[in-house]
């Protein structure tokens, strides 16, 4: 049965929230103000009709938009979607209770982004490629993708060549493409280990496709250039698969925000440091320390550092930090730390540093709530969160950035 609702505001992911007597109702791709007709299932509403239209309500910039479930914004005006995606971090802070500024968004978006992930299956008699629909595990066929960067502009057909290539497994595939200074670098799981035949195949079709690098499940396949990435003064080859920013812009922006965090450090502790996008700029200045538990992430800011001019010393070392956080004695060493833990955040390594003399934390962040419980534990510990700036590299989707900065009370 068809209800008429009246939306009052934004959830988290960004469906509209309409108020009821029965609790709240989430409204995917409605906004607030509007009244719309809506079928009903628990606290869940489609979207039938929308009666009365916001004034915040655009037109979306891709035909795939409400089926393809990469985006859930594209029908907000961008002052509404600035206040929306900066309010959820505001919300969360709030909730854990954790004071602390919370500057405007930051468009990190740039030329867009440079990393894809399609994923295949079997079809009928054919190789089917795509992205995920919203809230669905179908698939939705993708010719292009508008917040792609151009270096992707190839990157649907090269994912579904690819996929017929590996089509008589009748496995689900994912296929990662990641644009390079050099070109391509492709990166296929799922399928599991490739025999002669099937290397020759697709080492032919890396040739025919002009890829700079193709591998399965981080096994290198064939790599006829080296799939390169700037950092600062370094030109990084990262591992197969291997983690990067979502955007240029974007590496560059919390890059930016880091450095100039910390102008007078001289020794820093880079933990989750991945391939280097941090350790290479705070170098230039200062000494660094870099912990990652990927060993090939590792060997890659190793070899980056080893042919790059101009750069203090870096060292490194492959530890689960999750696992052997570095303790007090030695983080005491170093005059501050930057954090770029994965979702689940960095608490075991919170905790040390909150027992730490560490003087300056910059922590980045793409899991707002498991920032604010880290955040909390070295606030309790005698750290100040002077600030927190949201990131916006994921356009369109309800996924934020931050990078925070906090500081022992008197010291810089």
């Amino acid at each position: 049965m068809n209800e008429t609702l009246l939306i009052d505001h934004l959830g988290q992911k960004g469906d509209g929230v309409a108020k009821t007597a029965n609790g709240p109702v989430f409204v995917p791709y409605a906004l607030p103000g509007e009244t719309v007709r809506v079928v009903r299932d628990g606290d869940r509403g489609q979207l039938v009709e929308i009666i009365a239209p916001a004034a915040s309500r655009i037109a979306a910039i891709c035909p795939l938009f409400t089926r393809c479930g990469g985006c859930a914004a594209q029908h907000m005006d961008e002052g509404l979607y600035k206040a929306w995606k900066r309010q959820q971090v505001v919300t969360t802070l709030e909730r854990a209770g954790v004071a602390a500024p919370v500057a405007d968004l930051v468009d990190a978006h740039g030329a867009g982004r440079r990393r894809v992930t399609f994923h295949a299956r079997r079809e009928g008699i054919g190789m089917m490629v795509g992205f995920m629909a919203a809230r669905s595990h179908d698939l939705v066929a993708v010719e292009a993708c508008p917040v792609l960067a151009p270096g992707l502009a190839r990157a649907p057909a090269v994912a579904q060549l690819l996929a017929n290539r590996l089509g008589g497994s009748n496995k689900p595939l994912d296929l990662q493409v990641t644009a390079s200074d050099t070109g391509l670098d492709v990166d296929i799981r799922g399928h599991g280990p490739a025999g002669d035949k099937l290397r020759l195949s697709l080492t032919e079709a890396a040739e025919r496709l002009d890829l700079a690098r193709l591998s399965m499940h981080g096994e290198i396949i064939v790599e006829r250039r080296s799939p390169l990435q700037k950092m600062g003064k370094a030109m990084v080859a990262p591992a197969p698969g291997g983690f990067l920013q979502a955007t240029t812009l974007g590496e560059g922006t919390i890059s930016a925000l880091v450095v100039s965090a910390l102008p007078k450090a001289k020794r820093v502790a880079d933990l989750f440091a991945g391939c280097g996008p941090f350790s290479f700029r705070l170098a230039e200045k200062a000494q660094v320390h870099a912990v990652e538990s990927e060993k090939a992430a590792i060997l890659a800011l190793t070899r980056a550092a080893g042919a790059t001019q101009g750069l203090k010393r870096i060292t490194s070392e492959t530890r689960d930090l999750f696992r052997r956080p570095l303790l007090e004695h030695e983080l005491n060493a170093f005059d501050a730390v930057v954090l770029d833990p994965p979702r689940a955040g960095a608490e075991a390594q919170a905790r040390r540093l909150a027992a730490s003399k560490v003087a300056s934390v910059v922590y980045v962040s793409c899991d707002v709530g498991s920032f604010a419980r880290d955040a909390a534990i070295l606030i309790a510990g005698g750290y100040a969160l002077e600030g927190v700036t949201p990131i916006d590299q994921f356009r369109y989707s309800a996924h934020i950035e931050l990078v925070g900065l906090f500081r022992r009370a008197g010291k810089r």
